[in-house]
C-alpha cells in the first residue's frame, strides 16, 4: 500500500509518503499559487508515487471542522483521486514539526515545515491503524 499524507495549506501543501507503512518520508511541499495549479500538482505525485491512499489532516473536534472537511473534499475533487481518502487530527502538527527543524534551517517559507508536519500526520495515522 502507498500512501500519501496531505498537510493542506493556503500557501503551502505538505507532502509525506509511506511506502510499507512503517517508513514515512517526507517529499518537497507545493508552493500554492492556486487551486488548480496545486490540485494538479498533487494529482501527478499521486501519479508519480502510484499512490492508493491519501490521509488528509484537518482540526478534528474544533469549530473548524466543519469547514475543513468542505475545504479538503473540494480540494479532493479538483484532484480527481478515485482512492481512499482518510482524516487525520492535524493538531498541533505544524508546531511539532518547527520544533523538530528548530536550529536546523531558519523559518524559511519554501514547505520543509509543511512536508514535516505531514509526515507527522501520516505517523500518527498508521500508529493508529490495526
Amino acid at each position: 500500500m502507498k500512501i500519501l499524507a496531505i498537510d493542506l495549506g493556503l500557501k503551502r501543501i505538505g507532502l509525506a509518503i509511506s511506502m510499507n507503512k512503517s517508513i514515512v518520508t517526507p517529499l518537497t511541499a507545493i508552493i500554492r499559487k492556486n487551486r488548480n495549479q496545486a490540485s494538479d500538482e498533487v494529482k501527478e505525485a499521486i501519479k508519480e508515487w502510484e499512490i492508493d491512499t491519501v490521509v488528509i489532516g484537518i482540526p478534528l473536534g474544533g469549530s473548524s471542522e466543519d469547514e475543513m472537511r468542505r475545504r479538503v473534499k473540494h480540494f479532493m475533487g479538483l484532484v480527481e483521486f478515485d482512492g481512499e481518502v482518510f482524516y487525520q487530527d492535524e493538531a498541533d502538527s505544524s508546531l511539532e514539526a518547527e520544533e523538530l527543524m528548530r536550529g536546523s534551517i531558519k523559518q524559511k517559507k519554501d514547505g520543509r515545515i509543511d512536508s514535516i508536519a505531514a509526515k507527522i500526520i501520516l505517523e500518527r495515522w498508521l500508529l493508529k491503524k490495526p
